[in-house]
């Protein structure tokens, strides 16, 4: 009887929904939409580059499309389903460690990156009841970064960094799984969206668009991709791994998506953290 209304309940979110994928062992009730949502990650979940305390920031402060741009934590804010309570720790441009800036170069002074793990660490802070240690939050996003994606992630000039190995990507997504870990730790739990599909994306032109020495190819992407999709529900069974990004446009710089993209992604995750059991 679960699986049917689980099933007319995707036909009722359109087509888009079917491509949702849980692992079944987290659980949602409609209490826990109003509680606040944590959110980390990189440009996907916020378009905006972090500054320092002395005012320098990486790529120069900009924010993807010149702040012409939504990201899935403003859209989780706007989604009517949820009450708008979003933390977002998130960083343009960060990967899962932390990182200083290296572009344009030759030096890598321009600002620094904070890992996934210390933007979870603040996003906990500010939802935890001070002397009592009470975590106010239930669902953390932890959305894509772009470790191995080009050659401005690494922390090192683009000059001197290669594209990752099989065994880099592991690392990458072994990162994820440890913070993942380590929200569950804190008595969250995890949602983690799945990579849009090679062909959604426009890789070669967003090289050219952002001034890297090479981004990612077809082979290794999809390798990357498969990789993380399948290895964190092994490492983790009780995360959730959404399928956010099935129905994929994006602005037209190659890589970040348009903001019907991203209205449907913060629905899936609405609908997710609301749906009865």
């Amino acid at each position: 009887m679960k699986m049917k209304m689980l099933s007319a309940a995707f036909r009722h979110l359109t087509a888009a929904a079917l491509a949702v994928l849980f692992t079944t062992t987290a659980h949602a009730s409609p209490d826990d939409v109003s509680k606040p949502l944590l959110v980390i990650g990189a440009s996907f979940a916020n378009g905006k580059t972090p500054f320092n305390d002395a005012g320098v920031a990486p790529l120069g402060g900009v924010s993807v499309g010149l702040g012409s741009y939504l990201s899935l934590g403003d859209a989780l804010v706007k989604n009517p389903r949820l009450p708008g309570y979003v933390i977002n720790e998130a960083q343009a441009g960060a990967t899962s460690f932390d990182r200083v800036g290296c572009n344009p170069g030759p030096a890598c002074v321009f600002g620094n990156w904070k890992s996934y793990d210390r933007q979870l660490m603040q996003a906990a802070a500010r939802v935890t009841v001070p002397g009592a240690g009470t975590l106010l939050a239930k669902y953390v996003v932890i959305s894509l970064g772009n470790d191995c994606l080009h050659s401005d992630a690494f922390g090192v000039p683009q000059s001197q960094a290669t594209p990752c190995s099989y065994n880099d990507m592991k690392a990458y997504v072994d990162r994820l799984i440890a913070v993942g870990r380590h929200a569950t730790d804190l008595g969250l739990t995890p949602i983690y969206d799945i990579y849009p599909a090679y062909d959604s994306l426009n890789l070669p032109f967003a090289a050219q668009a952002f001034g890297l020495n090479w981004i990612i190819d077809r082979s290794s992407y999809n390798q990357l991709r498969d990789l993380h999709r399948t290895r964190i529900p092994a490492m983790l069974p009780n995360a959730v791994m959404l399928d956010i990004w099935s129905s994929y446009q994006n602005i037209g710089d190659g890589l970040h998506p348009d903001p019907r993209t991203t209205r449907r992604a913060a629905e899936l995750i609405a609908w997710y953290i609301g749906r009865p059991h």
